[in-house]
Formats: structure tokens, C-alpha cells, sequence
């Protein structure tokens, strides 16, 4: 049997060249424009599955806690903006997952959540 997947977000990968870039300064929010500049304040706050099974709490100062269903905190660690519409993920155990954001919707392995689960 195949233990599941540390990092619920999955997508599993290596860590790439750019792993020591911090993240970007907290700016103006504007989840809405194509441009793919983020900045910190874009990507705070919490995000919802449509199904609202998976909530992932993106924290200021660049950690993350994820709940999924009844099981609160099931996974932690930290995140940072990588470049245009790309989101690092590292899991507190280590394992590494890449996501992007666009059109207001962050999309990591698979999963696509929207701010505070408004898919509307």
C-alpha cells in the first residue's frame, strides 16, 4: 500500500534553482487581474476547494496550515511566491509542491480552491 501524500497539495517535485528567493513584499490585493505579479498580500488569507473538503490557510510571513475535512492543522509548513503565478510549498516534513495562481483561483496537484470558497 502507498502511504499518502505528506503535503496535501501534492504534486510532488524537487526543489529548483531559485529555493533561497524570498518572497515578494506585501502589496495592494487584486486577485482578479491576468498579469501573474503577486505579492504576499494577493495569496493571504484562506483558500476553499469547491467542496470545501481542503482549506488551506496561506499565513502571513510565509507559513501555511491545512485543514482537510474534521482533521484540523493535518498539514503545515511554509510557502513563498517563486515568480510570475507561481507558489512554492514546502511541507514541515519536506516534501515540496509547486502551485500557480490565476483568474483568482490557486491550482496545486490537481486541487483548485478559491478565496474563502467563493466559487460564485
Amino acid at each position: 500500500m502507498t502511504a499518502p501524500s505528506r503535503i496535501a497539495l501534492a504534486a510532488l517535485c524537487a526543489p529548483d534553482a531559485d529555493a533561497q528567493t524570498s518572497p515578494t513584499p506585501a502589496q495592494a490585493i487584486d486577485m482578479t487581474r491576468t498579469d501573474s505579479s503577486l505579492s504576499e498580500a494577493d495569496l493571504v488569507g484562506l483558500w476553499i476547494t469547491e467542496n470545501g473538503h481542503i482549506r488551506l490557510e496561506l499565513l502571513a510571513g510565509g507559513r501555511y496550515d491545512e485543514a482537510r475535512g474534521a482533521r484540523r492543522s493535518a498539514y503545515t509548513g511554509r510557502w513563498e511566491i517563486r515568480g510570475p503565478g507561481r507558489i512554492f510549498f514546502a511541507d514541515d516534513s519536506g516534501f515540496t509542491a509547486t502551485g500557480t495562481v490565476a483568474d483568482g483561483t490557486l491550482e496545486v496537484g490537481g486541487d483548485r480552491f478559491r478565496r474563502d470558497g467563493r466559487w460564485d
